[in-house]
């Protein structure tokens, strides 16, 4: 079939008669309500070149008298009456009458080289040819806001005439650079600017056909997919459909160059945005695949462009890709930041380890499904993103320590419990990401460092708070003891990471404390006690270590049987009747606390409530016939219990 071209000069209603004779016989044939239509763009394209003429008569030698006399319309109007062939140039018609004949019928590479002439004819063409350059671009863009708004084949002369004059402006800038002109002379010529007023003229048009997204609080991940589905179906079809015209007037690099610039802005525009999340911009990311898979190039496709344009569609989508992966990888580490934050709270309750686990790694599992090469850069993303915590929850910590104020027992155990917490985390996160040796030494030594400081600082707490209570216990009949037991019982029972060596470990010490404190008190009552004090302390430890075995055992389970006891081993002494029973008890007394001194015991005895002076030496005898000194520092739990001598003694007697 062959192609019908169409005169610009037709469209806008100039030409001979010739054509004025051609153009009524087609009027004759043609619907009723196209006749209307060219009649109306006849009239308004008449307009706007009597406005045009006008302007050009201003910038001419004295063109602006004849405007002032004669008035611009009238001037315009026989101006664009005047013949257009080029023997009417010849003849001697003005080269600005010229020019805007030119312009009038859509030629703008002939206008371009008459003006170029008139800039070069010496007096004022130089002047006088800058400011036609600017009236001509105005024409041009014109001509392309026109091809932009609708699909009107006459458009395509005008339009590749303005591909032509861009052509014309580059070579032109080329030969006056081979010729040593100079650069700023170069720089500040008008049609210097033409491709980049095009690009912005294009540019407005593209950003206006985006659909809008943002202008309401409904931007959630619904709302996102479908204007994700309107690019994709309504504004890339609707610049594809257009670049036809731009094709055959050479400008589909330029227009394809907008239209992907375009995109991009609007799509970082979104990824930009603070209130974006991660699987929001996830959205974006997978759709830009999406995008560079089905050979999509963003707004025209393969068959409708040459190969050298293929690239610049793909780039497009890279750079897309690009910007938008990495507004993935920053977002990654603001939510997982805030979120491990916000988990390990010191004033709250330590949550689960699976909701941990589930922070560091739902958002690698959901890249996954996308791309594998990307969930590995937010994996990697998300484990730095847990040793900086690591690094920052470290610093609190201290800082929780060096307080003023005394921190609550129970405010510690958390720490402590948070500690344990992120431990399982990273054994877990071992197997399930890949960690580098590195990394795991960095975060065990993160742990290590903070549970021994937390350890430290929650028994010299307990040390503190027991000593205290214990002060008067055995003088008061309520000391407050059992209410500490009570506290520490529901502490650690709320403790949620029972199964792990810190917890074990932290139980077994707090024992020690409180059993070490407990004798310290216990030994260095006051003495002589009456019988009826000697009954009650000894009704108290029968209660006391009823309490303590009981608490411990509920926190430990099976393994408080290894705990040692000498509150028991002393009550059995003092409670055996018949002193060769109570010699019996003294031995393994002996056997399990090497460390035992005469004073301690000679202190214990005093507890009894029956013991004549012949079986109080006879005690005490055992004990020196069968004491040892320690070989090791293990279980010395009597070393550093000082005991004040009696001051009643009868006699220098072992007795005494």
């Amino acid at each position: 079939m062959r192609k019908t071209k169409h005169s610009w000069a037709a469209f806008v209603g100039g030409g001979n008669k010739k054509g004025e004779k051609m153009a009524g016989e087609n009027a004759r044939i043609l619907p009723k309500a196209t006749h209307e239509r060219i009649k109306k763009q006849e009239v308004k394209r008449k307009g706007t070149l009597k406005t045009l003429a006008g302007k050009l008569l201003k910038t001419v030698v004295g063109g602006k008298e004849m405007v002032e006399k004669v008035g611009a319309e009238d001037v315009a109007v026989n101006l664009l009456k005047r013949p257009t062939s080029r023997k009417g140039v010849e003849r001697g018609m003005p080269a600005e009458e010229t020019i805007c004949r030119f312009i009038e019928q859509g030629k703008f590479l002939e206008a371009c080289e008459q003006i170029h002439n008139l800039e070069h004819s010496g007096n004022d063409g130089m002047k006088t040819s800058e400011s036609i350059y600017v009236l001509l671009a105005e024409q041009m863009w014109t001509v392309v806001g026109e091809a932009l708004g609708g699909s009107d084949r006459m458009l395509l002369e005008p339009l590749q005439s303005v591909g032509e004059s861009l052509k014309w402006e580059k070579q032109k800038e080329v030969e006056w650079l081979g010729n040593g002109l100079e650069t700023e002379s170069v720089s500040t010529w008008s049609p210097n600017f033409w491709r980049k007023d095009l690009e912005e003229k294009l540019m407005q048009y593209m950003t206006a056909q985006i659909p809008l997204f943002g202008s309401s609080a409904n931007t959630d991940e619904t709302a996102l997919k479908q204007h994700l589905n309107n690019l994709e179906m309504t504004f890339l079809p609707s610049l594809e459909h257009r670049s036809d015209i731009f094709k055959e007037a050479g400008l589909l690099i330029t227009y394809a160059r907008c239209c992907h610039a375009s995109l991009c802005s609007h799509l970082a525009t979104l990824t930009d945005s603070n209130s974006f999340s991660f699987s929001q911009s996830l959205l974006i990311y997978e759709w830009s695949i999406k995008m560079y898979k089905s050979g999509s190039q963003a707004c025209v496709r393969p068959g409708h462009i040459p190969q050298h344009s293929l690239s610049l569609g793909a780039q497009c989508l890279v750079w897309i890709l690009l910007k938008t992966e990495e507004k993935l990888l920053e977002i990654a580490r603001k939510e997982v930041g805030e979120a491990l934050k916000e988990a390990f709270d010191i004033g709250k309750p330590p949550c689960a380890d699976a909701a941990v686990i589930e922070i560091l790694t739902e958002k690698t599992e959901a890249a996954r499904r996308v791309s594998e090469s990307l969930s590995e850069k937010v994996e990697a993303e998300c484990l730095e993103e847990y040793l900086k915590f690591l690094e920052s929850y470290e610093d609190e910590v201290r800082s929780f320590l060096q307080l003023d104020s005394c921190p609550k027992i129970c405010s510690s155990l958390r720490i402590l419990e948070n500690c344990c917490l992120l431990r399982t985390v990273w054994h877990k996160l071992i197997y399930i990401c890949s960690v580098s040796t590195e990394q795991n030494i960095k975060v065990n030594g993160f742990l290590h460092r903070m549970e021994d400081d937390i350890m430290e600082h929650f028994l010299q707490t307990i040390t503190s708070k027991v000593k205290e209570t214990l002060k008067d216990h055995f003088k008061k009949c309520d000391s407050g003891f059992d209410h500490i037991l009570e506290s520490l019982n529901q502490s650690f029972l709320t403790f949620g990471k029972k199964k792990t060596d810190t917890y074990e470990a932290l139980i077994k010490a707090v024992n020690a404390i409180i059993i070490t404190e407990y004798m310290q008190a216990l030994l260095t009552t006051p003495r002589k006690p009456s019988a009826m004090q000697r009954r009650r302390i000894v009704n108290k430890i029968e209660e006391d270590h009823r309490m303590m075995q009981a608490i411990f055992k509920e926190c430990l389970g099976p393994a408080a049987g290894s705990l040692k006891d000498p509150v028991k081993a002393i009550l059995e002494l003092i409670q055996t009747s018949d002193p060769e029973g109570m010699k019996i008890a003294l031995l393994p007394i002996l056997k399990e606390f090497p460390d035992l001194r005469k004073e301690h015991l000679s202190a214990v005895l005093d507890i009894k409530d029956v013991l004549s002076r012949e079986d109080r030496a006879a005690l005490l005898k055992t004990f020196h016939d069968n004491c040892r000194e320690s070989e090791t520092e293990a279980n010395l739990l009597f070393a550093d219990i000082e005991v004040k001598p009696r001051k009643y003694g009868l006699c220098g007697c072992l007795c005494c």
